[in-house]
């Protein structure tokens, strides 16, 4: 009854309401902000190579911000999300999640400014930013409970639901078969113990598997999370790219049709005008959960770099969504529209599809890509921790805040082993919740980017 609930809430506030607010409001910065996200792309990249961004003293830098947001958000959306989409709203819903990528730059360029220029200082000198800190400097006392909505929903929208669910599918779907599952000691032991299936029993360890891991991690705190991320995340897309390349290759006559059908298909009107704004709605709803722009988990990760020039950092973030949105969203599409059975698939179906068309297309293909899962799943894991603790200290304090550290890794266990259509609920209903009060901030606050970007401009000149 609750997962019915939470499931019919989650596809109302992510149906129209959302569509409008991340792709309409996200349009409305691109054209007021006059399109910064193609304006200001090469100054972007000149940014990320400056000296400036790249140091950090005893914080991190801009660049360590980029690749621990790029490692939150690349992540299990990027493929089992795009399997997703492409099941349920066909090629077409391709082309809006590149359309929410353009307009999702404009976003995290916003949030990038607002909340370097909105950050406090705590007590030990490190910088601490995010939506409520924007909120609450930005808009003033009058918005605080719109703060604490943002804080709330973030300790739980980041408690990795769905990548603790998905890589669990996708350890199971590569490694075991019900013949194993049931001759192996340890699993029968526990099976029996618990009452389980074999299968549940072999979900609850790799669900403690998983936690201990992010957990080697996380206790280092956000020095070591940027370290990580900074090495694990060129590895992980580029190993990436290169198996996708294989596949483009070894179907290289296939590759127009696909694109063409990318095309056509996100303006068909063959089914009337439900069906295509279906399609996109579809298409934003994942590309919310894969780029998160207009979130607001970026400004927390933004807000705790050493840059202290609101632009600058506004540059960097606004980069993220054309990596993870932009390149790694459409490998995956481009590989499972070449080699994956999408039209036959019955049910909410993500990583399981993927790794067959994996399979089916390179030898051994779904042990590679599960390799990379395992590294999406987890560079996700280690950042979404900071941006919970962060929301966590906003409502009860530093000393409280670590507390929270420990229940997000316990819960890594418990959506282990929950089923996925309820995940994809529960995930989806807390994005919405942090995603409007972002939303609403960063329009509110659209002026002060503008004047931040004149500025900037004119010390330029």
């Amino acid at each position: 009854m609750v997962s019915t609930f939470i499931t019919s809430l989650a596809d109302f506030l992510c149906g129209y309401p959302l569509f409008i607010l991340l792709i309409g409001g996200g349009f409305f910065l691109f054209f007021y902000s006059g399109m910064v996200s193609l304006r200001k792309l090469p100054a972007a990249f000149h940014e990320l190579r400056s000296k400036q961004s790249r140091d950090s003293g005893s914080q991190i830098s801009s660049v360590q911000a980029l690749a621990s947001v790029v490692a939150a958000t690349v992540g299990m959306g990027n493929i089992a999300g795009v399997a997703i989409a492409l099941v349920m709203g066909g090629p077409g819903a391709i082309f809006w999640m590149w359309v929410s990528a353009l307009v999702g730059m404009s976003t995290k360029f916003h949030e990038g400014v607002l909340t370097t220029r909105h950050k406090q200082t705590l007590t030990d000198g490190r910088s601490a930013g995010g939506t409520m800190y924007i909120i609450d400097r930005g808009l003033g006392p009058r918005w605080h409970w719109l703060a604490v909505t943002f804080a709330i929903a973030g300790m739980l929208g980041t408690l990795c639901i769905m990548n603790a669910n998905q890589l669990t599918e996708a350890m199971v779907s590569a490694f075991t078969t019900p013949e194993w599952l049931s001759g192996n000691t340890l699993i029968a032991s526990l099976s029996s113990t618990l009452g389980w299936s074999h299968e549940s029993a072999f979900r609850l360890l790799i669900g403690i598997g998983i936690a201990l891991t992010v957990t080697l991690v996380v206790i280092g705190g956000i020095k070591r999370i940027a370290r990580v991320a900074q090495w694990l995340v060129p590895f992980m897309v580029g190993l990436y790219f290169i198996l996708v390349l294989y596949i483009i290759v070894t179907n290289i006559s296939e590759v127009p049709v696909v694109f063409k059908s990318i095309f056509s298909e996100a303006f068909n009107l063959r089914a009337g005008w439900g069906a295509l704004v279906g399609i996109a709605i579809i298409g934003a709803r994942r590309a919310a959960l894969v780029n998160d722009a207009g979130v607001g988990t970026a400004t927390i990760m933004h807000g705790a770099s050493a840059n202290n020039s609101p632009v600058r950092e506004g540059l960097i973030a606004m980069l993220g969504p054309s990596i993870d949105s932009g390149l790694v969203c459409t490998l995956t599409a481009i590989a499972l529209l070449l080699c994956g059975d999408i039209g036959t698939v019955e049910g909410v179906k993500g990583l399981d599809v993927a790794m067959k068309a994996f399979g089916n297309a390179i030898p051994m293909g779904e042990y590679l890509l599960m390799v990379i899962v395992l590294c999406f799943s987890l560079s996700s894991m280690f950042s979404y921790s900071f941006y919970g603790n962060r929301c966590a200290a906003y409502l009860f304090g530093e000393r409280k805040a670590k507390f929270y550290t420990w229940f997000f890794i316990a819960t890594l266990v418990i959506f282990a082993v929950m089923p996925l259509g309820v995940a994809i609920g529960f995930c989806d209903l807390f994005y919405a919740l942090m995603a409007f009060p972002t939303m609403i901030t960063i329009l509110l606050l659209r002026k002060e980017v503008r004047e931040e970007v004149e500025k900037f401009d004119s010390s330029a000149r």
